[in-house]
C-alpha cells in the first residue's frame, strides 16, 4: 500500500485506488494514514467526523464506514487474500489502525528527509538537497481534497507549518551556497503569501542585496515595517532592524557566502 497525504489524498493497493468518494470515510482514511501502525481511538475518530455534536447512531455509523473501507481494501487486495483487509485495517483496544509500514505514507518519508537535512551540519549542499527532496514530495496543500474536522485541521496546520519552515531552511542553505539570484522569484512569492513573516523578508532582503539590488532590498524592509506598524503597532524584530542598518552601511559581513554553518539568515545580526 502507498498513501499520499501531502496534496490530494491518494491510497492504492496493487495499483487500485482505495480512496472512497464519500466525505466521512475519506476523513477516516486520512486520519488513520497519519498514524500508520498506531491505534486511533474511536472517540478521536468520532470527534473528527462529527465534532462535539455526536448523533445517537455515531458508533454504528462509524463501524459502517470502517466496513466500507475494508471492502475497498479487500477488492484491491484480490480474491487470493480473503479476510486480509481486516488485518490491514484492524480493530484494536477501542480503536482502529492501519497495519502498514510507516514508510508507506509519504509524510514519513518527508519527515525522514527533513531530519536528514537538519543533521547535515556544515554540509549545506547536502542539507539543501535533502530539504529539496522533502519538498518535492508535496503535490499541493496537505489533504487538499478532504473535508477536515477538528483533528485533521490541526494535523494539516502542523504539516503546512513544517513545509514552510523546511522551505526557509532550504533557502538559508541556498543563500549560504551563493544561490541568491535563483531564490529571488520564490521569495517574492513567499513574502506576498506571508506578508508579516520576518524570516522570509530577511531572506528576500539578503538575496536582493547580494544580487546587486540594494534599493529593492531596502524596499522590502520598508514595506514590511510599514505593514507591521499599521496592522500590529510594532516595529520589526531587532535583528531585522540591524540587518537593515547593515545594508545601509554596506557591511562586508553581508557578502559572506560560504564557511562554517551559521544560524539562519534572520539571525545573521542577532545580538
Amino acid at each position: 500500500m502507498k498513501i499520499q497525504v501531502l496534496g490530494p489524498l491518494s491510497a492504492a493497493v496493487n495499483g487500485m485506488s482505495i480512496v472512497p468518494t464519500a466525505g466521512k470515510p475519506r476523513q477516516i482514511l486520512a486520519l488513520l494514514a497519519l498514524y500508520p501502525g498506531r491505534v486511533v481511538p474511536v472517540p478521536t475518530l468520532m470527534e473528527e467526523i462529527w465534532g462535539t455534536e455526536l448523533p445517537q447512531s455515531a458508533l454504528t455509523t462509524l463501524q459502517t464506514y470502517i466496513l466500507q473501507l475494508r471492502r475497498r481494501l479487500g477488492t484491491a487486495m484480490g480474491p487470493g487474500a480473503p479476510g486480509a483487509a481486516k488485518d490491514v485495517l484492524a480493530t484494536r483496544h477501542g480503536g482502529y489502525l492501519l497495519q502498514i509500514p510507516s514508510e508507506a505514507v509519504d509524510v514519513r518519508e518527508y519527515e525522514r528527509l527533513v531530519t536528514q537535512g537538519q543533521q547535515a551540519v556544515d554540509e549545506d549542499e547536502q542539507a539543501a538537497a535533502a530539504y529539496r527532496a522533502a519538498l518535492d514530495l508535496w503535490q499541493g496543500p496537505a489533504l487538499v481534497d478532504v473535508r477536515v474536522g477538528p483533528i485533521l485541521s490541526i494535523e494539516v496546520m502542523r504539516l503546512e507549518e513544517s513545509r514552510l519552515v523546511t522551505r526557509e531552511r532550504r533557502i538559508d542553505a541556498d543563500l549560504r551556497l551563493g544561490r541568491h539570484v535563483e531564490v529571488i522569484a520564490e521569495l517574492t512569492d513567499l513574502i506576498a503569501r506571508h506578508p508579516q513573516h520576518e524570516g522570509l523578508h530577511s531572506q528576500a532582503m539578503v538575496a536582493l542585496y547580494r544580487s546587486g539590488r540594494q534599493a529593492a532590498a531596502l524596499g522590502v524592509y520598508h514595506r514590511l515595517r510599514g505593514r507591521l506598524i499599521e496592522e500590529l503597532g510594532v516595529e520589526p524584530a531587532p535583528q531585522l532592524q540591524r540587518l537593515h542598518h547593515a545594508m545601509l552601511a554596506v557591511d562586508p559581513k553581508l557578502d559572506i557566502l560560504r564557511g562554517p554553518r551559521r544560524s539562519s539568515t534572520f539571525d545573521l545580526y542577532a545580538a
